[in-house]
């Protein structure tokens, strides 16, 4: 009796662990449909709103989410419908890690100011959630551009730490939303024309001035693209 114990407990804890999940969908999402986890799924999908376009991330399923859903499952090869459900949640899960940031970036590189996400234009807790949605965006920029890496040199800033790098008084790194692409082995100019397809409503990179050495992107209430040496 005592073995068959020990050989249970030895069974148990080496079961393999599950995926690195950080949210449980728990229910088949539609048009129609609205909730918290209506907003998770637009957070993991923000990156596939169409040219132009950005995903509002407002817990609604609309016709926007519908049709970022549709270009996600096609992205991925699944049943392309804009329905949510297991196939679609479990492609989402195997993309992120435990903390709800995608696998091929972290909270680190869109924050190298300060540990805290204080001291800028909004609220700590808001401008992680800003850094967690461009992280999803970026995501999606990486699988269409062949999942090849992208790196990211700069993100958030409080007025500090965007002051000592002569930033603009206005820039969107103080709202935790703005990423500084360097050229890897990509290109500022096909970086800044491929984030035309993911949700970023402001790119700027070469031939604007003081962005020749990094493609910018970020969102902003409007639309401002500048890179005119990459026919932006």
């Amino acid at each position: 009796m005592i073995a068959a114990a020990v050989l249970s407990v030895l069974t148990v804890s080496a079961a393999p662990a599950s995926a690195a999940s950080c949210y449980g969908f728990g229910r088949t999402l539609s048009q129609g449909a609205s909730g918290e986890d209506v907003r998770q799924l637009q957070i993991r999908v923000s990156g596939y709103p169409g040219y132009g376009a950005v995903l509002a991330i407002d817990g609604q399923f609309g016709a926007g989410t519908k049709a970022a859903v549709t270009r996600f499952q096609q992205a991925y090869g699944l049943g392309a419908d804009g329905v949510a459900g297991p196939a679609t949640f479990a492609k989402l899960s195997s993309l992120e890690d435990s903390d709800c940031t995608p696998v091929n970036f972290s909270y680190a590189e869109l924050n190298r100011c300060n540990s805290t996400w204080s001291g800028g234009a909004v609220s700590a807790a808001t401008a992680k959630a800003n850094a967690l949605v461009t992280m999803w965006k970026l995501q999606a920029m990486r699988h269409a551009l062949g999942d090849r890496a992208i790196t990211v040199n700069g993100g958030f800033r409080s007025y500090a730490c965007n002051s000592a790098v002569g930033g603009a008084a206005g820039s969107r790194h103080l709202y935790g939303d703005a990423a500084d692409l360097g050229a890897g082995s990509i290109g500022f100019c096909k970086l800044a024309q491929q984030a035309r397809n993911h949700g970023f409503s402001e790119i700027l990179g070469p031939g604007y001035p003081d962005h020749n050495d990094h493609t910018h992107l970020a969102n902003r209430s409007g639309r401002f693209w500048s890179a005119p040496s990459c026919g932006i």
